[in-house]
């Protein structure tokens, strides 16, 4: 090797991560809060206890059908963008841009917002201190339906992302340390749940009658649809009404099972990327996949239909433990989400920061945000992520008071994050596409793995992923055309950034 190729290396990211470090990043990043929280939702709708588990499987599988499909993208585009450089590959650069865009506005920002905030809140339940109610600057009214604040419970939330950010600003081997051992402290958390539900809770729940209700729900609730002409179903209503229930019961176990792709953003550090890139995404996600229909079994087991349905603010997995163990149990959850959550925020945190830096090295960025700091990873991109993910806890919107007349607050980056589901699910399915598309235009790139089951699993994911897009558009339209006008805000942000001088990626 020469010189200038040696120093070039020293310039660039530092491979470090192996199959074991991937993987413990898909699965890190899958786990957090939603696992004990969104099973409440989806049972509401679906009414039967047969059909959760159900929901959840076939989100499994949808999720490892992606994966398999996505490690072909990686092997052949071991680059650092992961998702950005496929659409921007397959389709078109605005195509990758606009994805990116939505990542660093809403997707990746909202949700570690969304998730610091989840750790704040349970440590709250630990430390009391930890409030949402004690101001450190009051609520200020912006206008009749927004305010901004910095309660305690917001402060801590902004202290843990800008505390992840500087740590994983001091390089990828600390990053993926701590990535390595809150993934391992939370697997393991989440298998004494699921094995204490199911050995302690067995027959005090309702799994077995429930295992036989999958096509006859006991009690779903009424579904709505935003628009007028469309007629109002449940799940127990006939073959229409199931499978809307069923198609938005999706939504929730779905983005539970969200960031599983968030290693590929990291692939120009993993170690043989184009084959432990594909490797860690199949293994993370029948990982967690197995995880999480085990811990749903364990709720079954453990707590009747009903219970599921009105746990109190959707907190499945803190009612569980505290009808095992009463309020200590109560604790130990709040703990665990702690952990999970804690955990949940790095994989984020590490991974979504190499978007914008692939980004800016195409120019369509931040021009400071291509380069890497002295410990080799790209400080400046962690910063603006770190910034903005903080700036969004802070805005709220008001919901109106109380039955005693206090005011009460809800969080913007929640309505964000509502309005890009949609896109999200649109962005996935596109990508899948794209392997379709690439396989045409590029057959003889290198593939060291193949996607298996090509073209029929693959095919089968779009295909799901559209029915769901579908449901969405017709019984959640209010929260579908707004993520869209999100997507497209980065038209003209495109465009002004290319007619600054960014230059045309290859």
């Amino acid at each position: 090797m020469t010189g200038g190729a040696e120093r070039v290396e020293h310039r660039g990211f530092l491979r470090d991560l192996g199959l074991l470090d991937s993987t413990m990043i898909v699965a890190g990043s899958m786990i957090g809060s939603g696992i004990f929280l969104v099973s409440a939702d989806m049972a509401r709708l679906l009414g039967s206890g047969g059909l959760l588990l159900l929901a959840w499987l076939t989100t499994g599988l949808l999720t490892v059908a992606a994966a398999l499909s996505y490690g072909e993208l990686a092997s052949m585009m071991p680059e650092a963008g992961g998702q950005y450089v496929y659409l921007r590959e397959a389709y078109s650069p605005l195509l990758g841009f606009l994805y990116g865009w939505t990542l660093f506005l809403v997707i990746q920002t909202g949700t570690i917002a969304a998730v610091a905030v989840a750790f704040a809140r349970f440590l709250g339940v630990l430390v009391p201190a930890v409030s949402a109610d004690t101001y450190l600057v009051e609520p200020a009214s912006l206008s009749e339906g927004y305010a901004v604040s910095l309660s305690v419970q917001q402060a801590v939330a902004i202290v843990s992302i800008l505390l992840l950010t500087w740590l994983n600003t001091r390089g990828i081997r600390l990053g993926k340390r701590i990535q390595n051992a809150l993934t391992s402290t939370k697997v393991l958390v989440l298998l004494a749940v699921i094995v204490l539900g199911i050995a302690l809770g067995a027959g005090r729940g309702s799994i077995s009658g429930s295992l036989g209700a999958f096509v006859k729900p006991l009690a779903g609730s009424e579904i709505r649809s935003d628009l007028g002409w469309v007629p109002s179903v449940s799940a127990g209503g006939g073959l229409l009404g199931l499978v809307v229930a069923f198609a938005l019961a999706q939504v929730g176990s779905l983005f539970s099972s969200d960031a599983w792709s968030d290693v590929t953003f990291a692939a120009e550090e993993v170690k043989a990327p184009r084959r432990n890139l594909a490797l860690a995404m199949a293994l993370g996600t029948a990982i967690v996949t197995t995880l999480y229909l085990l811990a749903n079994a364990s709720y079954l087991a453990a707590l009747p239909l009903r219970a599921i349905q009105e746990a109190p603010e959707d907190r499945v997995g803190t009612l569980l433990l505290g009808t095992l163990f009463g309020p200590a149990g109560s604790a130990l959850m709040a703990g665990a989400i702690v952990v999970s959550t804690f955990g949940c925020n790095n994989g984020l945190i590490l991974a979504g920061a190499r978007v914008y830096w692939a980004m800016a090295r195409d120019g369509l960025f931040f021009r400071g945000v291509s380069g890497l700091n002295r410990r080799r990873v790209p400080g400046a991109a962690l910063w603006w992520q770190g910034i903005w993910a903080s700036a969004l806890i802070l805005p709220r919107t008001r919901l109106g008071p109380d039955g005693g007349g206090v005011e009460r607050f809800g969080n913007l980056y929640g309505n964000l994050l509502d309005y890009v589901v949609f896109a999200v699910l649109v962005f996935y399915a596109l990508t899948i596409v794209g392997l379709f598309l690439l396989r045409r235009k590029r057959p003889d790139a290198p593939r060291a793995y193949r996607a298996p089951g090509f073209p029929w699993i693959p095919a089968a994911y779009v295909a799901a992923a559209a029915g769901i897009l579908v449901v969405l558009a017709l019984y959640r339209s209010r929260t579908t055309w707004p993520g869209l006008v999100i997507v497209l805000t980065g038209v003209p942000v495109y465009w002004a950034w290319r007619r600054g001088g960014g230059r045309q990626p290859v």
